[in-house]
């Protein structure tokens, strides 16, 4: 049974920093493509970034390209979200989410294209 455990938000200040944690279990991590997305209050959910399995060159939304990194640690089954530079809109929770790929540069920024999602964390970034 595929599960993604995330952790690591929290309360904040506007301009500071958060590092969040996506832990999977039960799936061949090293083989599945691994997003970020967030949803506010009234919104709509919103890629964030995608790393493939292989791991190289994130790709982010412009909307966080700058402050927020995302990386994965394949012997840990574990994916990072650090977030720099936090604004009040950043507030939301944040999920991570999974997808086999066959391709190890492959990776997806749409959320219907995920199969297995975490259960988010909630991120308050206070003014």
């Amino acid at each position: 049974q595929v599960q993604l455990v995330e952790s690591g938000g929290g309360l904040v200040q506007a301009g500071g920093s958060l590092r969040l944690s996506c832990v999977a279990s039960g799936m061949p991590f090293s083989s599945y493509a691994m997003a970020w997305f967030r949803q506010a209050p009234g919104k709509e959910r919103e890629f964030l970034g995608a790393v493939s399995w292989g791991g190289r060159r994130p790709y982010y939304s412009d909307s966080v390209k700058g402050r927020f990194t995302i990386s994965r640690d394949n012997a840990k089954n574990t994916m990072y979200l650090q977030m720099n530079s936090l604004k009040d809109e950043d507030t939301a929770v944040y999920y991570c989410a999974a997808v086999w790929t066959a391709y190890s540069g492959e990776y997806y920024d749409t959320a219907r294209r995920y199969d297995y999602w975490g259960q988010g964390t909630q991120v308050t970034v206070s003014s």
